[in-house]
C-alpha cells in the first residue's frame, strides 16, 4: 500500500472535521474537551494523619515487620558465601601487589634513570 500525499491526509482531516460539526451538539464536546485539557485529572490524594513524634518509632516498628520478612541463610550458605568472599579478596590483593611490584620497577629503573 503506498503512502499517503499530504493532499489526501488533508482531505481526510477536513472530511473528519466536516462530520465533527455535522454531528448533533458540537459545541457542548468543544467544551468538553477544553475543560479536560485545561484542568487534567489528577487522583484524589490519600492523605495520612501521623501523631506528631511517633515517627521514630513507627520507623523501627516497620523495621522489625521488614527484618520478620527477610528470609536468613542457614549456617551452611554463610560458611560458603564467607569463603567465597575471602578467596576473591586473596586473588584480587595479589593481582594488585603484583601489579604494584612491576609498577614500581618501571618507575625506578626505566623511568627516573
Amino acid at each position: 500500500m503506498a503512502r499517503q500525499t499530504r493532499q489526501q491526509r488533508r482531505q481526510r482531516r477536513a472530511q473528519q472535521q466536516a462530520a465533527v460539526a455535522a454531528s448533533p451538539r458540537p459545541l457542548a464536546r468543544r467544551a468538553e474537551a477544553r475543560e479536560a485539557r485545561s484542568e487534567p485529572r489528577r487522583p484524589a490524594r490519600r492523605e495520612e494523619r501521623h501523631a506528631p513524634g511517633l515517627g521514630p518509632i513507627r520507623f523501627v516498628q516497620e523495621a522489625i515487620a521488614e527484618l520478620k520478612k527477610v528470609e536468613w541463610p542457614d549456617q551452611k550458605a554463610v560458611i560458603s558465601g564467607t569463603a567465597v568472599v575471602l578467596i576473591a579478596c586473596v586473588i584480587v590483593g595479589a593481582y594488585l601487589w603484583a601489579n604494584d611490584r612491576v609498577w614500581q620497577y618501571v618507575v625506578q629503573h626505566v623511568l627516573l634513570r
